[in-house]
């Protein structure tokens, strides 16, 4: 009986690898856009709060990936000057979520 589960094991674990890798790769796609958002919002000192808003909320749901938690902890210290109240919230979104 185990040797019949085994080929569906392998199976199920070949799949979950595979949706492994495609979340990182999405993650490093995101990563690439959403720095391209950041840097712009940084380097003109946008204090659009919808448009900061929006980028951390997107880029919430990828803060498994390095690259990406270093962009939004970035994002968030810039809105802390601006709203530090509303950047506190996106902190504690963070721990929430990710934190273990």
């Amino acid at each position: 009986m185990k040797s019949d589960m085994e080929p569906q094991n392998n199976n199920l674990d070949q799949r979950i690898g595979k949706l492994a890798m495609l979340a990182q790769d999405l993650a490093r796609d995101a990563g690439r856009q959403y720095s391209i958002e950041v840097e712009a919002i940084l380097n003109v000192q946008d204090n659009d709060i919808r448009r900061i808003e929006k980028c951390l909320d997107g880029m919430l749901d990828f803060c498994f990936f390095d690259e990406m938690l270093s962009l939004y902890k970035k994002l968030c210290r810039y809105y802390f000057e601006i709203a530090p109240e509303a950047a506190a919230c996106y902190v504690h979104a963070y721990h929430e979520m990710w934190d273990e």
